[in-house]
């Protein structure tokens, strides 16, 4: 039995600059797959002041790990997330994954990363 959940949801999203230094700041979002089933993934974003976007679309292989970087347009169906603009996001799958979020934030010249605990059973 694959362990996860099929619905999750990140509440505190905002994509930073590249910003200083070697290591470039981005937004990542990686899932493991530990199912026998590909995993087909929607992905929906809900900004503060406009509508939300429900187009982007994510693949998982079987038994397999991805990682989906907010800043690459190819990673988010061609969909070019905002700078600095608070967002959230949904994310379902129609098996269960498990999910992890990181931010590297290096605006400035101390380096900051966040990142949320993946589920486990």
């Amino acid at each position: 039995m694959a362990i996860g959940k099929k619905v999750w949801i990140i509440p505190d999203c905002e994509l930073p600059y590249e910003g200083e230094g070697v290591m470039k700041g981005h937004e990542s979002v990686i899932i493991v797959n530990d199912s026998d089933v590909d995993a087909e993934i929607n992905v929906k974003i809900y900004f503060t002041d406009k509508e939300s976007y429900k187009d982007i679309k994510w693949h998982v292989g079987a038994d397999r790990v991805r990682c989906f970087r907010m800043n690459n347009p190819e990673d988010m169906s061609g969909f070019h997330v905002p700078y600095e603009t608070q967002y959230a996001m949904k994310v379902e799958s129609n098996v269960p994954v498990v999910l992890q979020y990181g931010r590297l934030d290096n605006r400035q010249v101390n380096l900051a990363y966040y990142t949320t605990l993946g589920y486990g059973e």
